[in-house]
């Protein structure tokens, strides 16, 4: 008997009200902890700053608002390699030409918030200023342990067991050939799609790199190589503990940040300032709803402790996989204040690098910062590979 591919089904999230009591009440029952004057965020998130939001979170803050505006868009689930994946799906909406499938791989700490903002301008180009030609039918799933997809009950997925179920489920929605991108884990995922998957990726989008590994002598890397290097080197000392902490024991951190919301608050807050094109200030790159629909989105599903346990997984990975170069035409889109970026001769030495950019604006949250200049970017580069591939 042949196989019979599983089909997608409606996927709406509902959450009860007492799971909104419980947060309200565990927000009002914090524990501060004590901090030097005038540290600011010098020592981690202001408490200045989280003790206003979590009062706006515990008082203000309409999460069933934020969940129906997130239900606009079209999301199902499907079981992909023994696990139920959530994703969005939108179909482009008139289009004047072939329409490209697009893959968003999404990274930490978010989910497919990341793309909210994005999907209507990828969809819909003609009905935001755009040429309709430019239409892609785009696909956003949540990473196995983020979000609504299922989490894995033995070790976690790295970047290369996702990307082979993002291939999978990319067949299982009918396209057998469409483009990818992604930032942060889903710039790995989106690289490991082509990687493995050359005969299917027609071509590859990421706004990073990663973080650089070569096992060559390094007087052969460039000057501007070299610099990079040791950038990367002093942001890892100086920003890198949630890191080391998440790829060796994420477990341990796991207990605090399930059990109290203003701890989950304060670990991904800091990471949306300092990873955006703010200049410090927060506010100028999220609203407090669009922080909190993050926020909430990790506390409801009890997902902080699955996320973070991809981070111990990709340390696994062997160096031999970090070193491939690939070959599928690349594009990268370095914004401006997103950290570490890396400078083009390292990305020509790793990747089939076809355009490179700097947009003037954004950060490590692109998709979400700056949406209009990010589906621009996005296409203006998958524009010459729309004719290999069709609906």
């Amino acid at each position: 008997m042949p196989d019979v591919q599983p089909s997608p089904e409606p996927f709406r999230a509902q959450t009860a009200p007492g799971a909104l009591d419980d947060l309200r009440a565990r927000l009002r029952a914090t524990r501060w902890p004590d901090v030097p004057e005038d540290a600011d965020w010098s020592l981690g998130t202001d408490v200045g700053y989280l003790r206003e939001l979590v009062a706006y979170w515990a008082d203000e803050f309409d999460w069933p608002a934020q969940e129906a505006a997130l239900a606009a868009l079209p999301r199902f689930r499907v079981p992909v390699g023994g696990l139920g994946i959530h994703f969005v799906h939108a179909r482009a909406v008139a289009p004047a030409g072939p329409v490209l499938p697009l893959v968003l791989s999404h990274g930490w700490p978010d989910s497919f918030w990341r793309y909210s903002k994005v999907v209507p301008l990828l969809t819909d180009p003609g009905a935001h200023g755009a040429d309709p030609a430019d239409a892609f039918d785009v696909v956003v799933p949540d990473i196995p342990g983020f979000g609504h997809s299922d989490r894995p009950a033995g070790p976690p997925l790295n970047s290369i067991d996702v990307a082979a179920l993002w291939a999978e489920l990319m067949g299982v929605l009918g396209y057998e050939r469409f483009g990818a991108a992604g930032g942060d884990l889903g710039s790995h995922i989106s690289r490991y799609l082509a990687l493995d998957h050359p005969e299917r990726v027609v071509a590859v989008h990421r706004t990073d790199a990663g973080l650089p590994v070569f096992s060559g002598e390094r007087s052969t890397l460039s000057a501007e190589e070299r610099d990079w290097f040791d950038a990367v080197a002093a942001w890892g000392a100086s920003e890198g503990a949630y890191a080391a902490m998440q790829r060796t024991k994420p477990g341990t951190a796991a207990f605090g940040l399930t059990d109290s919301p203003v701890g989950l608050a304060a670990w991904i807050v800091e990471k949306l300032r300092g990873w955006s094109d703010c200049g410090g200030d927060v506010r100028r790159s999220f609203t407090k709803d669009e922080i909190l629909t993050n926020v909430t989105l990790y506390w409801l599903t009890g997902t902080i402790g699955s996320s973070m346990r991809m981070y111990h997984a990709n340390a696994a990975i062997p160096p031999a996989q970090l070193a491939r170069r690939v070959e599928v035409p690349s594009g990268f889109s370095l914004f401006r204040g997103d950290v570490v970026r890396p400078p083009r001769a390292w990305l020509e030495r790793t990747t089939n690098a076809v355009r490179v950019t700097q947009p003037a604006r954004g950060g490590h949250f692109a998709p979400f910062e700056e949406p209009e200049l990010y589906a621009e970017e996005l296409r203006a580069f998958f524009r010459p590979y729309r004719t290999a591939t069709a609906r």
